[in-house]
């Protein structure tokens, strides 16, 4: 079937290797601008071009002025124009991220902004400033955007990424007479590549390699010198134009020619781009080439098409599916025509998605044909519709697009559980692309070019050219984040309002919802002090509901107070501490005493710094602030860890215990301090050690003397209870053996600890006779239990039965029979019958 629709731009060169040529817009340039007489530099993916006087025709006519450079959007409005004021300026290009970059004649490069701000420069090393550069080229590399230069001594330098620019040296080519007639840059395994030509020899030079190769390619026709090279896009393929104007296309490592192609005209190319694929972006079989006047593009195989201007400035802008190619009058796009396209809108064509596309059309019209075209492609509808889908996406003219996407709509109807997906997805992304491509914002970027980009990227642009609107309504469509935009707004707002309470405002009314777009005032902040805003930083600070991100901004502008209350609010003990050390190390010790004192987290934090780092700086701390407790427990701590002062620091410890009205401490203090005089007095008396011993350990080591007199006098003064010194003395006889004393002493008067102790002693030391005195001293319900660890099972079993605790006795004959006593459990038994009997 054939449908003529929208093709009248088409042309072939070969069979099923259609091309298009697309008007984007229609320029109308201020009258000043006439490209005749301008370089143009420009970026791809739709981006925007910088023009100037071209530098010979200023040359010619002996003008010593200025260059002026005019930045313009795709759409051929002006964005802004920089007053040049530098060195000479030899050529520009264009970074990954839309950053001018002009490169100097003494090897310095300039980078300016899309608004023609200067942001910084760089140099490409002391030799290429000594002895000046003739030749620049700005590369898309594997790190970024790279730079290459040659000097006058033919010697190349590259930097892979201007952002990070370490300049490195080329292998030199053989020296020779000649001068190089062309030269280009390449990216090959990863690696800088420069193919260098000088007349009819060609050389390659790579990074990291220490050798210059000569390349033999095949060129049929005879040619004197290579006057132009031309890589394409994606660095696979190649072409090479001699002084007799025969072409070579081929692969970029010059090992496959695709083709030799006559231009028929002698003069130098003014530009040679390849089209790449738009369905594969590794494939490009045509390129284009510009004369005055005219385009004319040559396939790979040898075809071509001749496009005639009424201009004779014609540039060339290379993409990534396509070139762009821009004249005073107009801005338009060459590339292959997609296979879905071509598909439906072919002559000739008989696929699926033409007949869909027909029926709908026919359905739009009432026509019964809708349903024989349906009917032809009902087994292969999800093909049609799918074609149609991303044809739509291929298109740049709304109705067209609209057309396509209806169709789709139309037959996915016909498809039982179809997955809507991809038609929502390219019905977003055309959305997107109709928006950017409007003359005001002047982005003509194709979906392979936008999907490439990502839509962080393009939202990213959108932005820097201050489209805040439009990157918010597509962050919303697109379900991204809207932070950035938000933080780009405010940083611009920052650096040109003038207002700081104004700006003050609108932030804060804009960001009022700033946790859940997660936005932070901190970053606002750090932008308004980086441009020396401090007052306005330290306000937008103030509006920060997170304490701990704005701590260190805070300290950065040096306001300690502040950050050190944002500090404790957070409670995040790090931050504390790291206000706190720089507090300390810029403030005098006593204001900074003084400030900390406000803050009792702080203080806290801080004491327990100085405990393990600075015991003097806690002293002071506690003096100051008349913290007698503190003073009484850190001296005794002090005291305690060398013994040696212990009972010469005694003393101020009970005044301190009594200035912070610890009576109970103080009284202990006191007591100690006197044990300790009369400990050294006992040294003296008896040479022995007693320095240092407890209360316990003192009076215990009397009674060991024998001093019983001395052990009751101290235990007296010290206030040692009855049942803590007979439980000693207890012990201290019984280990002796002394029994006689042990009974005496037991007679002395009533035992406060009853006997038992008496009991236990004795069984210690196996005395069964000795504790038997004691057993008969001790409760009812104790003995049943002495008598059995005593092992005195009978006198345990009589005491049983007369208590008649029936329960003991089973208890009792199971240890005379686990002792093997058989009489004794006899009479056990016969106890336990009686009781029974008796019951």
């Amino acid at each position: 079937m054939a449908f003529l629709y929208n093709i009248g731009d088409w042309f072939n060169l070969g069979h099923q290797n259609a091309y298009r040529k697309i008007e984007l817009y229609s320029m109308d340039f201020p009258d000043d601008i006439n490209l005749e007489q301008m370089k143009v530099y420009a970026s791809s993916f739709g981006g925007p071009f910088a023009v100037m006087k071209d530098p010979n025709l200023l040359r010619k006519t002996g003008s010593t002025v200025k260059p002026v450079i005019y930045i313009f959007s795709a759409s051929g409005n002006l964005i802004s124009k920089i007053n040049w004021n530098s060195g000479v300026l030899l050529t520009m290009g264009w970074s990954d991220s839309e950053e001018l970059l002009c490169i100097q004649e003494n090897g310095i490069v300039l980078i300016y902004d899309l608004f023609g701000e200067f942001l910084h420069k760089f140099s490409m090393g002391q030799e290429a400033t000594d002895t000046q550069i003739i030749d620049a080229k700005i590369y898309p590399s594997t790190q970024g955007t790279g730079i290459a230069v040659m000097t006058t001594q033919f010697r190349i330098f590259i930097a892979n990424n201007y952002k990070d620019p370490k300049v490195r040296l080329l292998p030199e080519i053989p020296k020779s007479m000649l001068d190089p007639s062309s030269w280009t840059i390449l990216i090959e395994d990863r690696k800088t590549t420069c193919l260098i030509a000088r007349e009819k020899e060609l050389f390659k030079v790579k990074q990291d390699e220490n050798i210059c190769t000569a390349v033999i390619f095949s060129l049929d026709s005879d040619y004197k010198a290579i006057r132009f090279i031309s890589v394409s896009f994606n660095n696979r393929h190649a072409a090479i134009c001699s002084n007799a104007g025969f072409l070579w296309i081929g692969s970029s490592d010059l090992r496959t020619k695709y083709c030799e192609f006559n231009t028929g005209r002698m003069e130098l190319p003014k530009q040679i781009e390849w089209i790449m694929d738009s369905d594969d972006p590794l494939k490009a079989e045509a390129l284009v080439i510009t004369y005055n006047s005219f385009l004319l593009i040559v396939g790979t195989n040898g075809e071509s098409n001749i496009y005639p201007y009424n201009d004779s400035a014609i540039f060339l802008i290379p993409e990534m599916d396509g070139v762009r190619v821009l004249t005073n009058g107009y801005h338009e796009f060459i590339q292959k025509v997609p296979k879905s396209v071509s598909n439906i809108f072919g002559i000739s064509i008989s696929e699926p998605s033409s007949f869909l596309f027909e029926s709908h059309r026919k359905f739009i019209e009432r026509s019964h044909q809708s349903d024989e075209y349906l009917c032809l492609i009902m087994d292969k509808i999800e093909l049609a519709v799918e074609e149609c889908i991303t044809a739509a996406g291929h298109e740049f003219d709304p109705e067209t697009q609209k057309s396509l996407i209806s169709a789709a709509h139309f037959g996915k109807g016909f498809i039982n559980g179809h997955n809507p997906d991809e038609y929502i997805r390219t019905c977003k992304i055309l959305r997107v692309l109709n928006a950017i491509r409007s003359d005001d914002i002047g982005i003509p970027l194709t979906i392979n070019q936008f999907l490439h980009l990502t839509p962080a990227v393009l939202i990213d642009r959108l932005v820097f050219r201050k489209h805040y609107g439009l990157a918010i309504q597509i962050s919303k469509h697109l379900n991204l984040s809207e932070s950035r935009i938000m933080e780009h707004w405010a940083y611009h707002k920052i650096m040109y309002d003038k207002n700081d309470n104004e700006i003050i405002h609108k932030i804060a009314e804009k960001f009022a919802n700033a946790l859940n777009l997660g936005l932070s005032f901190c970053t606002i902040a750090k932008k308004a002090e980086e441009i020396g805003k401090t007052k306005l930083a330290i306000e937008l600070l103030e509006l920060e509901p997170n304490q701990s991100l704005k701590v260190p901004l805070l300290l950065k502008l040096g306001e300690n107070r502040k950050a050190l209350i944002a500090a404790t609010q957070s409670g995040d003990s790090d931050l504390i501490y790291m206000v706190l050390m720089q507090l300390k190390d810029t403030t005098p010790l006593s204001k900074f005493q003084m400030i900390i004192r406000e803050f009792p987290l702080a203080q806290n934090l801080y004491k327990k710094y100085c405990l393990l780092n600075n015991i003097t700086a806690l002293k002071d701390i506690y003096l100051q602030e008349d913290d007698f407790l503190a003073q009484a427990e850190m001296s005794l701590d002090e005291a305690l860890d060398s013994n040696v002062k212990l009972d010469s620091s005694l003393l101020e410890i009970s005044s301190n215990y009594k200035k912070a009205h610890k009576e109970l401490e103080a009284e202990l203090t006191d007591d100690h301090r006197k044990l300790m005089k009369q400990q050294k007095a006992f040294e003296e008396k008896y040479s022995r050690p007693f320095y240092g011993l407890s209360l316990h350990d003192t009076v215990k080591e009397l009674l060991v003397i024998g001093d019983i007199k001395l052990a009751e006098k101290v235990r007296t003064e010290h206030k040692m209870s009855d049942k803590h010194f007979w439980y000693l003395r207890i012990k201290i006889l019984g280990g002796n053996y002394q029994w006689e004393e042990l009974e005496k002493f037991s007679k002395s008067k009533k035992s406060p600890v009853s006997y038992e102790p008496f009991v236990e002693v004795c069984l210690k030391a196996r005395n069964v006779n000795e504790a038997k005195k004691y057993i008969s001293k001790c409760r009812e319900d104790k003995r049943i239990i002495w008598y059995n660890r005593a092992g005195l099972y009978e006198e345990s079993a009589k005491l049983a039965f007369e208590l008649r605790d029936t329960q003991s006795l089973f208890h009792i004959h199971n240890l005379a029979s686990a002792a093997n006593d058989n009489n004794l459990a006899s009479k056990i038994e016969n106890l336990i019958a009686t009781m029974s009997s008796k019951k």
